[in-house]
């Protein structure tokens, strides 16, 4: 059995503006599986940097609202909601709410660093 707790997983600032924690990778972790999962958050008034990633991707709001932005569509989110990414989708997340924006972030297959491009921004 494997646990982690999101406290104990290092926060890093990621190459999307993203206060991002890695909760599970198959490169780093003992587990058989083909996705990363990790959680990020955004502040109140905050974006990710647009960025492409060669992976499907999929964003589980946690908790806040914002807009999601994907190719040349944007809708509101918030908690609850669930984001589909298609690979090669240029992507980012406005937080326009009044709280932080937490998502769960799943990759499949796992995130690598040369699979992400970060674009100029929004």
């Amino acid at each position: 059995m494997l646990i982690k707790h999101l406290a104990d997983c290092r926060e890093i600032l990621a190459g999307d503006n993203t206060r991002l924690r890695e909760l599970l990778h198959p490169e780093r972790d003992p587990a058989k599986i083909g996705y990363s999962l990790a959680i990020a958050r955004l502040e109140p008034g905050q974006l990710s940097l647009p960025h492409r990633l060669k992976q499907t991707e999929v964003y589980y709001i946690i908790r806040g609202a914002g807009t999601m932005h994907v190719g040349t569509e944007a809708a509101p989110v918030s908690a609850g909601d669930v984001v589909y990414i298609p690979s090669e989708a240029t992507q980012w997340l406005e937080n326009d709410g009044d709280g932080p924006v937490e998502f769960a972030c799943i990759v499949e297959p796992a995130w690598r660093p040369e699979d992400e491009t970060v674009l100029p921004g929004a």
